[in-house]
């Protein structure tokens, strides 16, 4: 395949492979120094001291009372995944952190039936024909239940936290207090853009309104899709605090995790093209990949929630992205380095080199450039966002100290938590080849690749008859 890099030269998938810690030299020309897999090696070693529990203490005492914002950032923590810590502290780190999550609220019934009442404008009992008391989930603002419409249709209705909206918005107002420990920890992942991210978006997520006609539009854009299903949303019956959608039962995560490798396989390819080959081929996506939305059918087909963040992005923005892992994967130096420029993601007078541009875009997206079968793990989803913006690495110091536009901060971060949902999944495939469809407009050659291309060819005919 031409623009592809040949089987067996990547020190990536090599070093996945044979469950390597540090990587055999590349038999090419590339020079990259360390696989990801050593990287994340690396991180885990100078994690292993006592600072690790003294920072899941501080993490405790300053988020401890944020609730809603508290278990996003719980999520966010067990995305990058423990095993970064050493193995001897491991349990008692995940101890001290699992207070954060003791710590969201726990509401009676009676009060969140006084939120739906309120804005509904209604008793439940004239709102719903049946409503199951017991919450089947809990959302980072809210509890989810089961409830039946007249007409028969089983629902789930997310109902927010009385007084969460008000709490989430003062932690907010106060989150630049946590400067101050961010730049004393170096916390991984946690840069202050990631912080001002936060600040930004989390605050749009109070409003279910908004949710409910963004995930009607996104199940009505992949209605009769053969792998891929959003529950429907009902934005007349929902409101700022309850959303109510279409029930869709389905095994959770968890329980995926416990599937044969195929099956795993196959749910990790709909999760990538679900969440990033959306960005390139309808230039919208979910921005908030995670284990906790999404299930799986019993017919095969994956289930995608939480619409909350929900981003779209101008084409010729996702064109610069596409032309840049073109770049990358093809081994073009100098054109990558140059579109960098143009772009302003590098300043053209700083002493960042073509060569150390072209490593740092492939220290964190070489698993999708390689063109070979590869396990996506834990360590190496780890390594590979920790070395791309942890401040203790100091191999890209000159690229950590350019500026991403913040159009691309989004889709940055959506390819990170992607590879770190299909690490927690442990799947594999040859992301490479899937990843050509929209890099390269190449013809897909999975399975799934073929039933999307059809389904895609049958969407455009209905839309222009």
């Amino acid at each position: 395949m031409t623009g592809s890099k040949p089987v067996s030269t990547s020190r990536l998938a090599r070093g996945s492979k044979l469950g390597a810690v540090v990587a055999v030299q590349a038999v090419r020309k590339r020079r990259t120094k360390l696989s990801m897999i050593g990287r994340s090696a690396e991180v885990r070693a100078r994690m292993a001291d006592e600072s690790v529990l003294r920072l899941a203490e501080q993490l405790v005492g300053v988020f401890g009372e944020m609730k809603g914002l508290a278990m996003k950032l719980g999520q966010l923590l067990s995305l990058l995944d423990l095993e970064l810590v050493p193995p001897r502290q491991r349990e008692e780190f995940q101890r001290r952190l699992a207070v954060l999550f003791d710590h969201a609220p726990s509401v009676e019934f009676d009060a969140m039936r006084e939120v739906i009442e309120e804005d509904l404008g209604a008793p439940l009992r004239q709102l719903f024909a049946d409503f199951d008391p017991e919450p089947i989930a809990a959302a980072s603002i809210g509890q989810v239940y089961r409830a039946t419409l007249f007409d028969g249709t089983e629902v789930a209705v997310k109902v927010q936290y009385p007084g969460i909206d008000l709490a989430v918005r003062a932690d907010l107002r106060n989150l630049g207090l946590l400067r101050v420990m961010l730049q004393q920890v170096a916390l991984p992942g946690f840069t202050l853009a990631v912080l001002d991210e936060l600040r930004t978006n989390f605050e749009k997520e109070l409003d279910y309104t908004v949710e409910a006609n963004t995930q009607h539009h996104v199940a009505t854009m992949y209605a009769g899709h053969p792998f891929i299903t959003v529950p429907q949303a009902f934005p007349e019956l929902s409101s700022r605090r309850v959303l109510v959608t279409e029930y869709s039962p389905g095994i959770d995560f968890d329980a995926m995790r416990q599937l044969p490798g195929a099956e795993r396989d196959r749910i990790g390819e709909i999760i990538y093209r679900f969440y990033v080959g959306s960005l390139f081929e309808l230039a919208e996506f979910c921005g908030d990949p995670h284990p906790g939305n999404v299930l799986l059918r019993a017919d095969g087909r994956v289930v995608f929630l939480d619409f909350g963040l929900y981003k779209r992005m101008a084409p010729e923005h996702i064109a610069f992205e596409a032309t840049c892992l073109r770049a990358a994967a093809e081994d073009q130096y100098d054109e990558l380095f140059r579109l960098m420029i143009e772009r302003g993601v590098i300043d053209e007078h700083s002493a960042v080199t073509a060569e150390e541009c072209y490593n740092y875009v492939l220290s964190a997206a070489e698993w999708c450039l390689v063109d070979e079968e590869l396990p996506i793990t834990p360590e190496l989803a780890s390594g590979a966002f920790l070395h791309a913006i942890d401040p203790r690495i100091t191999e890209f110091d000159g690229m950590r100290r350019q500026n991403l536009p913040p159009e691309h901060l989004f889709s940055r971060r959506v390819d990170f938590w992607t590879c770190a949902t299909l690490g927690q999944l442990r799947a594999t495939a040859n992301w490479h080849h899937i990843a050509r469809e929209w890099i390269n407009g190449a013809d897909p050659i999975t399975e799934l690749g073929l039933q999307h291309r059809d389904w895609k060819i049958r969407r455009q005919t209905e839309t222009t008859t």
